[in-house]
């Protein structure tokens, strides 16, 4: 991540936290998922249209990277899926 173009404090509204502007490469979908999910911080409300998030904490998630999910872990770790034996 550019420093410069990050600010070290303060707070960063949701356009400079995705990509293309910021450095988070995943949807708002994504992004909104996994704020109630748990894995991505949740945000500030300043009014009742601004949202903000803590710059510390996204660079915190940057640093850090985001935890997988269980259901990841289980869909890398678990064997492919059966086949039906071939016909003779």
């Amino acid at each position: 991540m550019d420093s410069k173009l990050f600010p070290a404090t303060g707070f960063v509204r949701l356009s400079h936290i995705l990509a293309p502007l910021g450095p988070i490469p995943v949807s708002k979908s994504t992004w909104w998922a996994g704020i109630r999910s748990g894995r991505f911080p949740k945000p500030l409300k300043l009014g009742p249209r601004t949202t903000v998030w803590r710059v510390e904490d996204i660079r915190a998630l940057i640093e850090l990277g985001v935890p997988m999910s269980t259901a990841t872990v289980l869909r890398r770790s678990s064997p492919p899926a059966t086949t039906h034996p071939p016909r003779i």
